[in-house]
């Protein structure tokens, strides 16, 4: 299975071996006022240290922004590239002092480190085995597909599990609508996606400045697979090959933000969601969470900014009319506690324990304000044993999949995990809530396809309107053991494991 080291593509062990992917975020902070200084100060700066990634988020306009670079070069600041539109402008410096200095400056309302190592030339990991569709099920699952389904889509229990089987009788989503796979890489030579691909929506955005390459939004031959599944769950073509997607004409995108190794860094995802924006994505899907913090604090000077700028793309985009979809992550936590304890950040030095409070500390992008939030159930439509939860937070459920030995889909299918499409015209099962965060947004899609006219407010609310109520799973002990194994608070219509119910895609397509 693939082993993403970071990002809401992170993937984590079940019993089963399952693959699993992450996803979480929440309110920006208003930061810190800025002391007034127009430049940096004039006397020499160091520029021998490490390399470092910056964001610097100005308030005022064009001219400000325009002061502001003169200001990061006096203090040993190199510019990669501004985003004018929402004031961040990502910065590479050797200046130890370089974010010290550069927050003193008129007009800079934060900035801060995007990482805490320095940058480095790009390195590759190996990438474990997917769990791969057999050749034997591939024939069963074939033998027993109708004329009106794909040849794998028996084995897709996802696609009834949302009604979205139904949906297809009636639509099938429109061509003028486009999902941005904000992740990993989008093997757009697939021959389900193929179809489906908007080039002129994709890029790649891992430096934090877009490159249009042709190609350059795939994963290279070692890097994740996650990006291509997650695709494959919104947008498979219905075409007489492999799976079905939720939404399998509407188009997909893919814009690419996590390095080699693994690592979804804020400038990379900036840059994901401003391109988005830019090229007119009514959806964009994100299946990670932004390195290196699982909990981003907004009362720290480095990690405040981070969330500040992120916000401000993730508010921009949908002002451009995006509705932004995000996995709710996979540590089985109660995102709305009083305290989480986080044992894993920074990820890309050396982890500190710390005990954070969710609202000073969101996961992001998933809990900024305005992003949907998705919980992951299994085959049984029970919460995924993995997926995070909590009243408040959580928005929306939809199928990630889940362990076979908790969850077993009733025949045709076989795997309680989801199937999706690989690179390479390949096919797999994953799970996680990565896995589950693609179907809501793809039923999204099919809402906007319906109603090209609604605006993002109203897409959210008939989301939610629209979805199966789910009432809480009392007691939840889905392994059987005897030990209630998390707490669902709330009603029928609204509660932590499951937010408004059950994503309905039969719904979404119904004038």
């Amino acid at each position: 299975m693939a082993h993403l080291r970071s990002g809401r593509g992170r993937i984590l062990a079940l019993p089963a071996g399952l693959a699993l992917t992450a996803s979480l975020g929440l309110l920006p902070a208003a930061g810190a006022s800025a002391a007034p200084l127009d430049e940096a100060p004039t006397a020499a700066v160091a520029t021998n240290g490490p390399k470092m990634s910056y964001v610097v988020n100005v308030t005022g306009g064009h001219s400000t922004v325009k002061a502001v670079k003169k200001a990061i070069a006096g203090a040993g600041g190199s510019v990669v590239i501004a985003y004018d539109q929402i004031g961040v402008i990502v910065v590479h410096s050797q200046n130890p002092d370089f974010a010290k200095t550069i927050r003193e400056v008129r007009g800079v309302k934060s900035a801060g480190a995007t990482r805490t190592t320095p940058l480095a030339a790009q390195t590759t990991t190996d990438i474990e085995a997917e769990q791969p569709l057999s050749a034997k099920e591939a024939r069963t699952a074939a033998a027993r597909a109708t004329d009106e389904q794909d040849p794998f889509e028996p084995l897709q229990w996802d696609l009834p599990a949302i009604k979205a089987d139904q949906a297809h009788e009636k639509s099938l989503g429109s061509k003028k609508v486009t999902v941005a796979v904000i992740d990993t890489g989008v093997d757009d030579t697939h021959p389900d996606l193929a179809p489906n691909f908007d080039r002129r929506a994709s890029a790649n955005c891992v430096t934090g400045a877009p490159d249009t390459t042709e190609g350059s939004w795939r994963p290279g031959p070692t890097e994740s697979d996650h990006g291509t599944h997650v695709a494959g769950t919104i947008a498979a073509a219905k075409n007489g090959v492999g799976v079905t997607g939720v939404a399998p004409g509407v188009k997909v995108s893919g814009i690419k933000v996590s390095n080699p190794d693994g690592f979804f860094y804020t400038e990379s995802v900036v840059c994901g969601f401003i391109w988005a924006a830019e090229h007119g994505v009514e959806v964009t899907n994100n299946s990670y969470y932004v390195d290196p913090w699982l909990y981003t604090c907004k009362n720290d000077l480095d990690q405040g900014a981070l969330v500040e700028a992120l916000a401000r793309a993730t508010r921009y985009a949908e002002r451009k009319g995006a509705v932004n979809v995000a996995a709710a992550g996979n540590s089985r936590t109660d995102l709305a506690a009083d305290e989480i304890v986080d044992k894993t950040s920074p990820n890309d030095t050396t982890p500190v324990e710390r005990t954070i409070d969710p609202e000073v500390c969101p996961d992001v992008p998933t809990m900024l304000d305005g992003v949907v939030t998705v919980s992951a159930t299994g085959a049984k439509g029970l919460k995924s044993s993995y997926s995070n939860y909590g009243l408040g937070v959580v928005d929306i459920a939809a199928p990630g999949g889940d362990s076979t030995a908790y969850q077993p889909p009733e025949a045709p299918a076989t795997n309680g995990l989801i199937l999706s499409t690989l690179p390479g015209g390949k096919y797999g099962y994953k799970a996680g809530t990565s896995m589950a965060s693609p179907h809501a947004a793809g039923v999204a899609a099919l809402i906007r396809s319906t109603r090209p006219h609604a605006s993002v407010s109203e897409v959210k609310a008939l989301l939610a309107k629209q979805a199966d109520d789910m009432a809480c799973t009392t007691p939840y002990d889905i392994n059987g053991d005897g030990t209630a194994d998390a707490v669902c608070e709330g009603g029928k219509r609204d509660n932590g494991f499951y937010g408004k119910g059950m994503v309905d895609a039969l719904d979404a397509v119904r004038r």
